[in-house]
């Protein structure tokens, strides 16, 4: 790359303590002022100090860790100073693509490393020597197995969305992975929620960390407007056309409980003239990359997802989210909804409540220490039901079964 002469920076970045050519790739993406996390992580991070954080999704988490970390590695030094592990191959390329943006201005170099795709690329660019590693655990200790990477040589350690990555099996992992890294190192610890387990890990794996917290994990964010809307499960699919047809959206992101739902929702869609991308586990890599990127540069006008693109996903723009189905657990009715509203934005988000998904509301509600406004949509053919009379749904919520237990936490669930 031909060397930049870069302007000296006197911005509220560059007050953070980040150096002029971070400063100055951050202005030229548009972004004036830090948000709350970044203004309080980066001294931190800048001081070399441990950090446990905890923030609500879309309040530039990535940016909060990935600015002071590419201002102390300083020029790039062809071996991996820092390594950056995330539960989603989306999210270790989000944070990869971000790395470059952030560091244009710098030689500091960056690869990502996840499962689902050939190890060519990701061998070759760990031969090269890179600064920054962004890694799915599975994959990544493929590669230390193999002798195609090494952390003899890291800095810095992030664990980004920890409690995900316990949610998904990798505990296991994460725990062989940092017992490879070196024991004097600075490491930042992420996680929304901290259950017993993963404050035995940040016991084991941090020192002396400052802790950061924006916000209530519980609640949702402030600039998203959101509702449940009641109706029969035979009528679901009628009253999402018809929220469609009523909302002046630009972009839609609607999550559903399985993968089978999501293809078969987005068929229904297709057929009704949506342009439509489809995100989850099921679909190759190429399939969900083309889907992402479709979405983001307004090819598809709705995105139809697993909660796989429920957190940390960094979609700028999206106007409305639909939950077609209630999530199971609460927080990540959080997450989903937060997919809009980001950056000081507003957004909407409506959930479709079946009778069968009445004990998932209420715990949503009581998760989040708010009641949900109920609504329904004047001239919409509802079928009655007990959903729309408050003493018949009491009764029809005891005499419901009790759901069955979710997996216990930190069941294998699969290398990504």
């Amino acid at each position: 790359m031909t060397p930049v002469e870069i302007p000296p920076q006197d911005t509220n970045f560059t007050k953070l303590g980040l150096n002029d050519a971070i400063a100055f790739a951050v202005a030229e993406m548009g972004y004036n002022d830090p948000t709350p996390i970044q203004a309080q992580a980066v001294p931190v991070v800048l001081s070399g100090k441990d950090v446990i954080g905890s923030a609500q999704t879309g309040t530039g988490k990535t940016a909060a860790f990935a600015l002071p970390i590419i201002h102390r590695l300083g020029a790039h030094a062809k071996r991996t100073r820092c390594l950056v592990l995330e539960p989603t191959r989306e999210l270790a390329l989000q944070v990869e693509e971000a790395i470059q943006k952030y560091a244009k201005y710098t030689d500091i170099t960056v690869t990502v490393v996840y499962g689902g795709v050939g190890y060519g690329k990701q061998r070759e660019d760990l031969a090269r020597g890179v600064d920054v590693i962004a890694a799915t655990p599975g994959r990544l200790l493929d590669h230390l197995e193999q002798g195609t990477a090494s952390l003899d040589g890291v800095e810095i350690l992030v664990l980004d969305e920890v409690d995900r990555m316990l949610d998904m099996g990798f505990l296991p992992d994460v725990q062989r992975i940092i017992a490879k890294c070196p024991k004097a190192r600075q490491t930042l610890f992420f996680s929304a929620t901290m259950p017993p387990e993963l404050a035995q890990l940040a016991g084991w794996a941090l020192r002396e960390p400052t802790e950061i917290k924006i916000g209530r994990t519980r609640s949702a964010a402030e600039t998203v407007a959101h509702a449940f809307y009641p109706v029969v499960g035979t009528q679901k699919f009628d009253l999402l056309l018809e929220l469609l047809k009523r909302t002046d959206f630009k972009s839609v992101i609607i999550f559903t409980r399985t993968k089978m739902g999501a293809d078969r929702i987005a068929h229904r869609l297709q057929r009704e003239q949506h342009t439509v991308g489809v995100i989850h586990s099921d679909r190759s890599q190429r399939e969900r990359v083309e889907a992402l990127q479709g979405f983001k540069d307004g090819s598809f006008e709705v995105l139809v997802a697993t909660d796989i693109a429920a957190r940390g996903l960094d979609i700028a723009g999206v106007s409305h989210v639909v939950n077609y189905d209630v999530p199971e657990n609460p927080e990540d009715y959080v997450h989903r909804i937060g997919r809009t509203g980001r950056a000081q934005s507003t957004g909407d988000a409506y959930t479709l409540v079946t009778e069968e998904d009445v004990r998932d509301a209420r715990s949503i509600e009581r998760f989040i220490g708010a009641s949900i406004e109920r609504k329904k949509l004047e001239g919409f053919p509802y079928i009655y039901s007990a959903l729309f009379d408050e003493s018949a749904l009491a009764q029809a919520e005891a005499a419901a079964p009790k759901p069955a237990g979710r997996l216990m936490r930190g069941t294998r669930g699969g290398r990504r």
